[in-house]
This record gives structure tokens, sequence and C-alpha cells, in this order.
């Protein structure tokens, strides 16, 4: 965007920061919350569980293929009208899915709801064009803080939906939020295309441009080993938990409000980090971090039983880590090409997905001790991270030095 229009005004920001937030808590809902819902859809469409869970690898799917297209469009055409377009698909989705009895249309409006939700990967595109500097930043730390609160007491929220509403629930309610983002976003948003006054890319030209990076690649990757951490557990904690610990339903919910409650206090320790060191000592702290809670991991494993707490003591280290890293390396990604901020969103999403769902598989399906997994999955991409945050440190003083250096010589 322009100059005029980089910064919102102090309304439009403080809109902006609830809306940003409502889409965060509305992207917890197709998925997470809809799982405790499973045998009574099950029941309902007579189908087994393995073929509802297909409804989540086709949603899956679908918002993956969605938001590809959505980053590169919002950044010709604007941001809002896209997130209008896309709340009005999903709702309609949403609704399908509670109103159909066969479960092939159930697939095909899933499948449609997923598509609607792709422009959730204009939230990042929106903190670029409305935010700057540390304010940018601090926002980043709270949409993962948030993130990591909401996912984490989503079995919780699914398993009273499931009680009061039955699977219909979770539709309903997400059909409420997206409307109120849709409202929000009509309300508030700049109605604006970004203002970028060089020659337009085309969608290949844009996405070669951004992944030919590397600085921007490395960024991404940082944020996306570090989510892949916080993902993994979720994913394998139910086993961990519930099957070999044989934890019931809501004293599993309840560790999960322990560990979203760890966002709290990470989100906190990362918006004081932000104020005193720059963003690449933030990566170094929060990587160290999760190294640190993979190493306790270790330990745990080989010198206690398995228990609660051997596992939820150290996954609240790497929830800070987390929570420190990932807005840090988000950030350094995303001001590489504040042009194509649509772009750059939608690629750094595609690389966290990627990440994020291939290191969760491979650890879920070890046949070795699943703690001990854990916690030598947390060393490697850690220490991986570590590597290439102290490259693109390296280079980016070597540009600064050439940079200097040039400067000097004219």
């Amino acid at each position: 965007m322009d100059k005029g229009q980089s910064v919102a005004t102090t309304r439009q920001r403080r809109a902006a920061v609830s809306l940003l937030l409502a889409m965060v808590l509305l992207g917890v809902f197709p998925l997470d919350v809809l799982l405790p819902s499973f045998p009574a859809l099950a029941t309902h469409f007579h189908r087994s569980p393995a073929d509802i869970a297909l409804s989540i690898s086709l949603f899956a799917v679908g918002i993956a293929s969605a938001q590809v297209l959505i980053g590169p469009l919002s950044d010709v055409i604007g941001r809002k009208g896209l997130l209008l377009a896309g709340m009005s698909v999903s709702m309609l989705g949403a609704l399908g899915c509670v109103m159909t009895s066969d479960y092939t249309l159930f697939l095909i409006f899933r499948v449609m709801q997923a598509l609607g939700c792709g422009c959730f990967v204009l939230s990042q595109a929106l903190v670029q064009d409305l935010f700057e500097g540390e304010e940018r930043d601090r926002l980043r730390i709270l949409m993962v803080t948030a993130t990591g609160i909401f996912i984490s007491v989503s079995p919780l929220a699914g398993t009273f939906l499931q009680a009061s509403l039955g699977w219909r629930g979770s539709f309903w309610v997400f059909t409420a939020l997206a409307a109120t983002v849709l409202i929000k976003a009509w309300l508030f948003l700049p109605n604006s295309r970004p203002a970028y006054s060089g020659t337009r890319l085309g969608f290949i030209q844009s996405y070669r441009r951004v992944l030919g990076d590397f600085e921007f690649v490395g960024y991404w990757l940082i944020s996306a080993f570090a989510f892949a951490c916080h993902f993994s557990f979720i994913v394998i904690s139910p086993l961990i938990f519930m099957d070999q610990l044989q934890l019931a339903p809501y004293d599993f919910s309840l560790i999960l409000l322990v560990y979203g409650a760890a966002y709290v206090v990470g989100g906190i320790l990362a918006t004081v980090l932000n104020r005193r060191i720059t963003p690449a000592q933030q990566v170094f702290t929060g990587l160290s971090l999760i190294l640190l809670s993979g190493l306790a991991m270790l330990y745990l494993a080989a010198n206690h039983a398995l228990a609660p707490a051997t596992v939820l003591i150290p996954m609240l280290i790497c929830t800070a880590g987390t929570t420190i890293a990932r807005p840090a390396a988000t950030s350094r990604a995303m001001g590489l090409f504040p042009e194509n901020a649509g772009t750059s969103a939608s690629a750094g999403s595609t690389i966290i997905f990627i990440c994020g769902g291939l290191i969760s598989a491979l650890i879920s399906l070890s046949p070795a001790n699943l703690q001990s997994t854990l916690g030598y999955s947390f060393v490697l991409l850690s220490a991986t991270a570590l590597v290439l945050n102290n490259r693109l440190s390296h280079r980016a003083r070597n540009l600064e030095a050439n940079t200097v250096a040039q400067t000097g010589g004219d």
C-alpha cells in the first residue's frame, strides 16, 4: 500500500485487532472444535469414523488450495472484497453441512466451507497493511498467543457444544462468528487496493519472486519448525494422555487448558522481549527454549515413568519458545516484500501447513516411544532452525557491511 494508506487510523486499528482475533477464533471451529462430534457425525450419516475423518482431510486440502490463489489475488484487487466473499462462501458451506442428511453433500459443503476459509490467510497481509513497527510485532505476538489458547481450549468447547447442541452446534457457532467477521470487515476495513506503484507481477512471477528469496524462505521455515513443535504435541496428545495414560476426556481437556495458559505467559514474555532485543535475538531465544524443552523431554522420558507432568512441563517451556520465535520470524519474512503481502502470507502459510502436517504425521506414526520421539523432534527442529537463523543473521550483517562500504566509496 502507499504511504498514505500504510498505517490505519486509530479507530481502524482497534477494529482490526478485534477482527483479526475473531478470525483466529473462527479458524479453530472447522477442525479442532468439531473433533468431539466425530462419533455423532458417524451415527447421523451411518458412516465409519474413518469416513468422517475424510471430511477433515478434504477441508485441509480445500483451505490450502484456496489460500494459494487468494493471497496473490488480494495484492491486485485488495483484501476487503476477498474477505467478504470468503466469509459468505464459508457461511453457506457451514449452513449446507447443517441442513443435509446425505454424506456426499456433506463433503461437498465442507469443501465449500474450506474454500471460503482460505481467506484466513489474509490476516497476515492485513497486519502488514494496517500496522507498522513494534505495533505490528506486538499484534503478531498476540495472534500467535491467541491461536495457541483457542486450539488448547477447543476440545473442551467442542465437548460442551456436542453435549448441548449436538454435532450441528459447532457449525451454528461458526456461522455466527463468520457473520460477525463479515460485518466488522464491511464496516471497518478500508476499501482500497494495495497501491504499489511498480509493475504488477503475474501469479507465477509473484510466487517465484518471494520463494526465490533465501531470507524469505528461511524465516518462514523457522516459523514453520516452531509451529510444528506445537502442532505435533496437539496431534499426539490424545495418544499420550488418553490412550497411554487412560485419562478421561474431561481431564484431557483440563491439561490442554493448562497448556493454553502457558501461551498467555509466553505472549507476555514475548512482548517484553520485543521491546528490548532485536528480532534475530528473539528468534534465537525462542528456539533455544524449544531446544531446552526437547532435552528436558528426553531426560524425563529416560529417567521417569510416563506421567502428565513429565510431558506437560517440557511442553510449557516449548510453548514459551514458540510464542517468542514465531512472531519475530514471521515479521522478518513479511517485511521483505510489503508490496506482495498477500502472496507472502499465502506462501508462508503453505510452508507452515506442509511442515506442520508432515512432521506431526511422522511423529504420530513413529513406532518408538512417543514422548522420546517428541523430544528428539524438538531437538532436531530447533537445532536446524538455530543454524538457519545464524546463517540469516550472518548474511544480513554481510549485506549491511557491503552497503556501508559502497556508500562510503561513493
